[in-house]
């Protein structure tokens, strides 16, 4: 078989959450379109979300026994060695077995022992790190990776400076791609076209105190005469709902889950969130103003540094988690009222968007594949 007939093969390893699933997804599917004949393997935590997302998305997944350290749990913690000593024998066996020509890394449990085992058959291996402050295994898998993608600048704090490549997050393409549907989105959520709308989003599990936040400030939110699209997940949901119901207001909207993201893009002019990677990332590319209250517990605190990385440059806001029961809804009023503030925010997010990350990354995967042959 010629070079250029050649079946490459490619592990992709992590996940955990959305904020991983998704771009490792986006990097397979990009691969894909650049070959067709591409033979795709994803590696997750068994038990984890991946487990079923992946196989949904029409990839095959194996899954190792392995999880992360608990930091306020000893007896939960007790099983990890163990756990890690099985996960990197079983990704040994995968690996001899499927025999990649690449291997990349997104995060999550699974990708360390992925990509350790890797790395010491000489495997070609990549990196893809979404966040402004890398964790533990990413930094120590550093130095054994032959490339790391980035999202943010300034990394080679973190990495050397010759193996970082800046590519941005890889986004979900259905959700970024807005333009045109304002018209559409307006009647999907049944809103009022004249006015003004805030969008909360919450994640698929929701978001503690930015919902009991909202939930506090509906009032004013309906004094204020805006409109708020309010997406709760599913353990507030039913609170939520009984406190709109009793607002008694047609502008405020209530959703367990958003199906249609896009649209939910479409009809924001400033938006509540996390600030995972995925979610600033996509921020960027539809130049969405937003009020982001980082998620304290996250590991090594990654989403305040991500929240910094626009509030620098004046293309986001900052409510700490601990001040949202007091100023998130009163930030957020006083925001959307701010025609120029919008616009400043508006203008500044899109110049960090990086839209081609995921066609970016699948390029430097095919490159290493093509350099082990």
């Amino acid at each position: 078989m010629s070079q250029l007939q050649r079946k490459y093969k490619v592990i992709i390893s992590g996940g955990g959450t959305g904020g991983h699933i998704f771009p490792a997804v986006a990097i397979a599917n990009a691969l894909k379109k650049m070959d067709s004949q591409v033979d795709i393997l994803f590696v997750g935590a068994k038990g984890k979300m991946e487990m079923e997302k992946i196989p949904a998305a029409g990839y095959k997944i194996e899954g190792l026994w392995i999880s992360g350290l608990q930091r306020n749990s000893f007896k939960s913690n007790l099983s990890f060695p163990f756990k890690l000593i099985s996960s990197l024998r079983q990704a040994g066996k995968i690996i001899k077995r499927f025999q990649p020509d690449v291997a990349v890394g997104v995060g999550g449990y699974a990708s360390g022992p992925l990509l350790y085992m890797a790395t010491r058959k000489n495997i070609p291996a990549l990196i893809q790190e979404q966040n402004s402050f890398p964790g533990i295994t990413n930094k120590l898998l550093a130095k054994k990776v032959n490339k790391i993608c980035v999202a943010y600048d300034g990394m080679e704090r973190f990495f050397p400076k010759d193996k970082i490549i800046k590519t941005g997050n890889p986004v979900r393409e259905e959700v970024v791609k807005i333009e045109g549907k304002k018209y559409e989105a307006i009647n999907y959520f049944g809103l009022d076209n004249n006015l003004k709308t805030i969008l909360v989003v919450g994640g698929s599990q929701g978001a503690r105190s930015i919902n009991l936040s909202i939930k506090a400030g509906l009032e004013k939110v309906k004094e204020s005469g805006y409109q708020l699209i309010w997406q709760t997940g599913k353990l507030f949901y039913g609170e939520a709902a009984v406190s709109v119901k009793n607002l008694n207001s047609s502008k405020v909207k209530v959703y367990d889950f958003l199906n249609r993201m896009d649209l939910a893009y479409s009809a924001a002019d400033l938006v509540i969130t996390r600030a995972g990677a995925s979610t600033v990332s996509e921020l960027c590319i539809v130049a969405r103003p937003s009020i982001l209250v980082p998620l304290p517990t996250a590991a090594e605190d990654h989403q305040t540094k991500n929240c910094m990385a626009l509030v620098n440059r004046n293309a986001g806001i900052l409510v700490k988690d601990s001040d949202a029961m007091s100023a998130l809804v009163s930030t957020a009023l006083e925001t959307i009222k701010d025609t120029e503030k919008l616009s400043a925010l508006s203008k500044n997010i899109v110049q960090l968007a990086l839209p081609d990350s995921a066609k970016i990354i699948a390029k430097e995967v095919l490159q290493l594949a093509k350099y082990k042959n």
